[in-house]
């Protein structure tokens, strides 16, 4: 048995192989579980008693010099393939490209962060709304032009659900579930039927604000967005009030900011005025508070919505916010610097 063995080790010794299907192959014959070596131990147990301590260590030599002949194949087989292969492993990887966020999630944060520092909360509401709580709830009487198809994006099979047209619908909501004092903002995308241009968009982005407590006042809320004017456009920014009207506020107005883009010369963004709108406010209605459960004798309040494709086009002198929805590496790039 010992001469049987011997001879295996010879064959061991002398096998070459080229690919790793050959080491395998050598690896079953000797060390599966019908393999030789398993063979060679079941004889074993005929050997006689005087020979089975040569024997048993001729046998483990025989296993140990299998198992580091196959490591030494693989090994082997190995660095000959690195040596013919075309890659050089030292060279440097692909480098990965930054990526950057959208310059409407960075104006949409920073105004976030602004009113957070002044206490007001962030309320998020459904995109696919009801009449009452995107119109009927507001004060729009029913012959408004807002509820006409021209504006509105109704849903066929029902026409009293639609795509909100305004966020202000999250701010119904709060009024609805919520006991004053409210101070919160409401963030979100909206949807209109109009017509797409430099200036406007069947969708885009508004955080609209709402501020209910006892003895509020129109001065609180210039003084608010007087605030928020310099913090988002710098302490030398220049804002009016001009008299406008909207169904859930009375007063209204309109808020305009001086334009950076031409420097209050005249462009097309700003109609060759020099200042911008940027966004509508007024004193909370009496009707509304009452139509949501809020007592509006002993409560006031105001509200703004402001469009945040408008204020990024403002803040970094975009001339046309088509391009927020064109997906252009070129323009993205731009904003790989702002934080």
């Amino acid at each position: 048995m010992i001469e049987k063995i011997n001879n295996y080790l010879e064959e061991a010794k002398e096998f070459v192989a080229t690919s790793l299907d050959e080491i395998e192959t050598f690896r079953i014959q000797f060390m599966g579980k019908k393999g030789i070596i398993n063979d060679l131990f079941s004889e074993f147990k005929n050997v006689p008693r005087e020979n089975k301590k040569d024997v048993g260590q001729k046998l483990n030599e025989l296993k140990v010099s299998i198992q580091e002949k196959i490591n030494s194949l693989k090994e082997n087989l190995g660095d000959k393939s690195e040596d013919n292969s075309d890659i050089d492993m030292s060279l440097p990887g692909d480098p990965l490209k930054q990526g950057t966020r959208h310059p409407i999630s960075i104006v949409r944060n920073e105004i976030i962060d602004i009113f957070k520092r002044l206490g007001f909360t962030i309320s998020e509401g459904p995109e696919i709304e009801d009449d009452w709580h995107v119109f009927s709830a507001l004060n729009f009487p029913e012959e408004h032009p807002a509820r006409d198809m021209q504006d509105t994006f109704f849903i066929e099979k029902n026409p009293d659900i639609l795509l909100r047209t305004h966020t202000s619908s999250v701010q119904v909501r709060i009024m609805e579930n919520t006991h004053p004092p409210i101070r919160t903002i409401s963030p979100g995308r909206v949807f209109r039927n109009e017509a797409i241009s430099a200036r406007a968009h069947c969708i885009f982005h508004q955080v609209e604000g709402l501020y209910i407590d006892e003895n509020v006042s129109f001065a609180d809320l210039k003084q608010t967005l007087l605030y928020f004017a310099k913090e988002m456009f710098g302490e030398k920014t220049e804002i009016r009030l001009r008299p406008s009207y909207f169904p859930f506020t009375e007063p209204s107005a309109e808020m305009d900011v001086a334009c950076n883009i031409c420097g209050g010369k005249g462009c097309n963004v700003c109609k060759y005025t020099g200042w911008l709108e940027i966004l509508g406010c007024g004193m909370v209605d009496p009707n509304v508070l009452d139509s949501c459960g809020i007592d509006s004798k002993k409560y006031t309040g105001f509200a703004f919505g402001m469009g945040i494709e408008r204020i990024t086009m403002l803040k970094y002198g975009i001339k046309d916010l088509r391009l927020y929805f064109e997906n252009d590496v070129r323009f993205l790039d731009q904003f790989k610097s702002v934080l």
